[in-house]
């Protein structure tokens, strides 16, 4: 466990926990450094390099906003999808987090995971 309850990042982690208990990973990143805030793992996935990785894929596409000039319009999430498992990239605090989540697509309901997501946005403003 990556992660305390004492900080919001830790809390988020934990209710996402709660409220999707088979995902196979979660982090909270910080987009400047790319560092995982929290983070949890129920499978080999390691949700702290992903982090890293990640941070990469919202930077690049962060930068292509700004190219094409897209007024108006702020990125909320990013989905990726793979043969069996989500991975999906929601944007919080004006896009100096996000939070990295990884389920499988079997199991998991993609509009209830984008809406876990979406209610833990408030806590890591």
């Amino acid at each position: 466990m990556a992660y305390s309850t004492s900080s919001p990042a830790g809390q988020a982690v934990q209710n996402i926990i709660n409220d999707l208990p088979g995902l196979l990973a979660v982090a909270i990143v910080d987009v400047s450094s790319g560092m995982s805030l929290a983070s949890h793992a129920n499978s080999s996935i390691n949700p702290d390099t992903a982090a890293a990785y990640n941070t990469e894929v919202v930077k690049q596409k962060q930068k292509a906003m700004g190219a094409l000039k897209l007024q108006g319009e702020t990125m909320e999430d990013i989905l990726i999808t793979l043969t069996n498992q989500l991975h999906l990239i929601r944007l919080v605090n004006d896009g100096k987090k996000f939070i990295y989540l990884v389920v499988n697509s079997r199991d998991t309901n993609l509009a209830i995971a984008r809406e876990v997501l979406r209610s833990q946005a408030d806590l890591l403003k």
